[in-house]
């Protein structure tokens, strides 16, 4: 065989296999696997981080919720309270969840918020001292009570952990006590 006839040869197999479409689909599969996986996997874990984030937000209006329409609750009551709302975080693991429960009093003036008696739930910290600047100025009505209620979870994404970490997911909620100027605790520890 000549070299013209091989590079005759090789230049019609080159033209054969360029138009062979045999196993295109497959090969194009193949390149998209990948891609499409990533989007399944990434909605589905985007998804579970808002309902983690959502369950977070029902929790902290929930607790604070529940409080504010009392006058006067035990502690035994506010335990009870911080309880019932970790139920509503499920299916979530509540060992992740943290809340709290205050009572916020603010000043004759409007000026200074100081919490007059604070509930924890396993993980937290009750709240103690002034909380003037955690408060917008919109709710600094003077000589009025805000209950405060707060949750915060750490959410652990199932794949995307390794990328991302644990997210921690946190929110707040104030409201006006219902039934009267505050709430207190154990028939004390009201607003003055």
């Amino acid at each position: 065989m000549t070299q013209e006839g091989i590079r005759s040869f090789m230049a019609g197999k080159l033209r054969g296999f360029a138009r062979d479409e045999h196993a295109v689909s497959a090969i194009e599969f193949a390149l998209l696997l990948p891609l499409m996986i990533t989007l399944y996997l990434g909605g589905v874990e985007v998804s579970q981080a808002v309902g983690a984030d959502r369950k977070t937000t029902l929790v902290a209006h929930t607790v604070g919720d529940l409080v504010a329409q009392a006058t006067d609750i035990t502690s035994g009551g506010a335990d009870d309270i911080l309880a019932a709302a970790s139920t509503i975080a499920a299916p979530f693991p509540v060992s992740n969840l943290r809340i709290t429960v205050s009572s916020v009093c603010i000043d004759s003036t409007g000026q200074i918020a100081t919490i007059a008696w604070s509930r924890a739930g396993p993980g937290a910290t009750a709240r103690s001292g002034t909380v003037t600047s955690s408060i917008d100025a919109r709710l600094m009505v003077a000589g009025t009570s805000l209950i405060w209620g707060e949750a915060s979870y750490d959410y652990r994404p199932t794949v995307g952990w390794t990328i991302t970490g644990t997210l921690t997911m946190s929110d707040k909620t104030f409201l006006r006590p219902r039934l009267g100027r505050s709430v207190t605790l154990n028939s004390a520890n009201g607003c003055p």
